[in-house]
Formats: C-alpha cells, sequence, structure tokens
C-alpha cells in the first residue's frame, strides 16, 4: 500500500510539472507626448490645477481594451496586458505636461488648496479602446469629457472631444502609441478652445 502511495504521489508531482505555465503580464506606456503649441505670453493670470481624470467600469482599470465590432457595442479587457498605471492618472499627468510646457498660465499643477484662486480642469473617459476598423484594421478611439472652471467654479469650457487613430498593425505596442495619439489630438483640440475661451473672457 505505501509504495502505491508512493507512486501515486509521484504521477501527480510528474503531472503537475507539465501544467503550462501562466503567462507573463506585459505593461505598456503611453509614447512620448506631442507638443503643443507654445503661447509666447502666458494667457492666464492664475494657476492651472489639473484633477486626478475620473472613468467608470472597464476604463477605471489597468488592463488594455478591445471592442468585438466596429460599433464597440462589446467590449473585452486583455487578462496580461496592463498600462503601467491607471489611465485615469495617465492622463492627467499627460496633460499637465502638455499645458506646462505650452507656458500658457504661471503654474500648472496637480492640485493647489480650494482656496486658492485656480482655473481647474476635469477629465472623464468615455472610450479608450482598439476598434476593428469596417474596411479591416484597427483603430484607437478615445473619447474624453473635459471641463474647465474659473477661479469663481462657474465654468469656462463643458465638452466631449473624441479622436480616432488608425492602429497600422496587430501589436498591442501599436495599439498603445495609437491610443497616446488619439489622445494628444484630444488635448490639442481642448487647448485651442481653452485659449480661445480665455481670450474671449478678457475681451468682455
Amino acid at each position: 500500500m505505501r509504495i502505491l502511495l508512493v507512486v501515486a504521489l509521484g504521477m501527480v508531482l510528474v503531472a503537475c510539472g507539465h501544467v503550462p505555465g501562466v503567462p507573463d503580464h506585459t505593461y505598456f506606456r503611453m509614447g512620448k507626448p506631442q507638443s503643443l503649441p507654445v503661447s509666447a505670453a502666458q494667457v492666464f493670470v492664475t494657476p492651472i490645477v489639473i484633477n486626478l481624470f475620473a472613468a467608470d467600469g472597464l476604463y477605471a482599470d489597468r488592463a488594455l481594451i478591445y471592442a468585438l465590432d466596429p460599433e464597440a457595442s462589446e467590449l473585452r479587457q486583455y487578462h496580461y496586458q496592463l498600462w503601467t498605471d491607471p489611465p485615469t492618472r495617465m492622463l492627467q499627468r499627460r496633460l499637465l505636461v502638455e499645458l506646462r510646457e505650452a507656458a500658457i498660465a504661471p503654474l500648472v499643477v496637480d492640485g493647489l488648496p480650494a482656496s486658492q484662486a485656480a482655473v481647474r480642469i476635469t477629465g472623464g473617459i468615455l472610450r479608450f479602446e482598439r476598434v476593428p476598423a469596417v474596411g479591416g484594421g484597427y483603430i484607437a478611439s478615445v473619447v474624453i469629457k473635459l471641463r474647465a472652471d474659473r477661479p469663481d467654479g462657474t465654468p469656462q469650457i463643458d465638452d466631449v472631444y473624441h479622436a480616432d487613430v488608425s492602429i497600422p498593425d496587430n501589436r498591442l505596442v501599436s495599439t498603445a502609441e495609437a491610443l497616446s495619439s488619439a489622445v494628444d489630438q484630444v488635448f490639442a483640440e481642448f487647448h485651442a478652445e481653452l485659449l480661445k475661451s480665455e481670450a474671449h473672457e478678457h475681451a468682455r
């Protein structure tokens, strides 16, 4: 009986040794931020605060997301392909860097006391995924709601921005790069509207 138990235990151990290994996690960073036009003079006289972006459901997680159909009515997450940080944090930092380098305000930061006068920007991720294109291939689709509040708390801008960028191949690193480009297109449109609205504020 003891011999049979030893043999059975050995067979179990051998079987365990042939179980396929769990895939390694792969982490993706967003591509280098694209530069916005640099202002010759500061447009805003108060600091700008970029708050942490908001996201619901799948978009709050670090996993890359892909759609099963061109309408993006069915979504799934990759199990082992993740962003290095949550998209809510990545997009906040990215917008902060781009607006800071554009030199539109004396200070662009991610936080100030509520008592200090500042233009405060909030964002919400509505779409951030790889989508199959109708004619074949894939696109990176990004939809972000962005709002800028004046120092008195009233909204200066409150709009939804959408950008699609073609993905050149099936590699997920290309998907990450295309999503980065789509985000930059959104931020460029927001930046232009922000400058236009502030110029209008000064003209009043």
